[in-house]
């Protein structure tokens, strides 16, 4: 198998992307992992993924809230998606991404996920009609051909839910 080097992956996700934009909005998603599960978001919703640049802690704030990144000279709150979800704390690694997932809202907050996995198609999925969502910012479970499962993210009501927006210790 041929190795791909950052900058042609970057290319090709850029390309599948775009490509993607052309498919039925409701149908195109970007897929990735955050605290050993498995999430989908709209290419609406999903804003723009960014390597994890140097991350300024900030004091007195929750375990989740990891602190603030400047990109492009503009600072984003950044958040471990897994930790705010209950999960444990994301490990770091090369493959870690930041979601800015605000973006579309004009609100400055990032994502930080275990590692981008691609884009998806919901035609290729099989809906899981009655199964619980794993939290209430989760609308739909999915499940893959390889019966990983899959669940969509509502990015929107995430990052403009109060539990989320008040990151200081109470």
């Amino acid at each position: 198998m041929a190795k791909l080097n950052l900058k042609d992956f970057q290319e090709n996700l850029a390309g599948r992307i775009k490509a993607a934009a052309s498919e039925p909005a409701a149908n195109a998603r970007l897929s990735f992992e955050a605290g050993g599960s498995f999430w989908l978001i709209g290419l609406d919703g999903a804003g723009e993924v960014v390597p994890v640049p140097e991350i300024e802690r900030v004091p007195l704030t929750r375990d989740w809230f990891i602190g603030v990144a400047n990109l492009r000279g503009v600072l984003y709150g950044v958040s471990d998606l897994s930790t705010f979800l209950g999960g444990p704390a994301t490990t770091r690694t090369p493959d870690n991404r930041l979601l800015l997932v605000g973006e579309p809202l004009g609100i400055n907050a990032a994502l930080l996920v275990t590692r981008l996995t691609g884009l998806r198609n919901l035609a290729e999925l099989e809906p899981m009609e009655g199964a619980a969502a794993p939290s209430q910012w989760a609308d739909k479970s999915w499940r893959d051909q390889t019966g990983r499962v899959w669940h969509d993210l509502d990015g929107s009501r995430l990052v403009s839910h109060r539990d989320f927006l008040d990151v200081a210790l109470q």
